[in-house]
């Protein structure tokens, strides 16, 4: 067999894998959340409810914390999962932020701070798997109590314009919750360089080992 039949033979059994288990709950859960999207925005934009909205997002917000349980707890994840589950949840995070920057009911200095950290955890880990070979790896606690913290703040900062009796309460709560969150989360980012590098060069080891000698 020829490398280049070794590759492809690779390639086909990584496509299999990935689809395998697609309709599992957890990955119901996760198209459930991209689905329910646009009713998000129906309610900020169109229905002008930002108490609705915000409520929504913490709805949703749950599904994430179901659909990781009843993964791990009825060994239901899968490689398909794996993938889709982090991509959706960033696709809500930006859009439900940009939203409500748009809406005006959360500083722009801390959602661009929010967002920045996004994007720049997120092409470090995308250019490592892709360009470097790096094996992706499972978000830390810590890493997810930052998220919980900030999935916190940024529905608060929507009902603390909502104009309902409880928008001083969640003016506190946003704060309480955003500014640890957000500190939490570059520490995050900072820390997981070293663990990134390790994976570039063994994903760099890895792909040498699978070049055959003499060519």
């Amino acid at each position: 067999m020829t490398s280049d039949d070794e590759t492809a033979q690779t390639s086909d059994s990584d496509s299999a894998g990935l689809f395998d288990n697609l309709w599992t709950a957890p990955n119901a859960f996760t198209l459930l959340r991209l689905l329910c999207l646009p009713i998000f925005l129906w309610l900020l934009f169109v229905q002008d409810n930002r108490a609705g909205a915000a409520w929504m997002l913490v709805a949703l917000a749950s599904t994430d914390w179901i659909d990781g349980y009843i993964a791990r707890r009825f060994d239901q994840v899968s490689e398909f999962g794996k993938i889709f589950d982090p991509t959706v949840d960033r696709l809500f995070f930006f859009v439900s932020v940009i939203a409500i920057v748009i809406d005006g009911s959360i500083p722009v200095w801390f959602a661009v701070a929010v967002l920045f950290r996004e994007v720049a955890v997120g092409a470090m880990m995308t250019i490592a798997t892709l360009l470097f070979g790096m094996e992706r790896f499972d978000v830390t606690w810590w890493g997810k109590t930052a998220t919980f913290l900030l999935m916190a703040a940024v529905p608060s900062f929507l009902i603390s314009e909502a104009g309902v009796s409880e928008s001083d309460f969640f003016a506190v709560v946003a704060w309480v919750t955003g500014i640890p969150g957000l500190a939490l989360s570059y520490w995050t980012g900072i820390a997981y360089i070293p663990q990134v590098r390790a994976g570039i060069a063994a994903g760099r080891q890895h792909r040498a080992d699978r070049v055959p000698s003499g060519q």
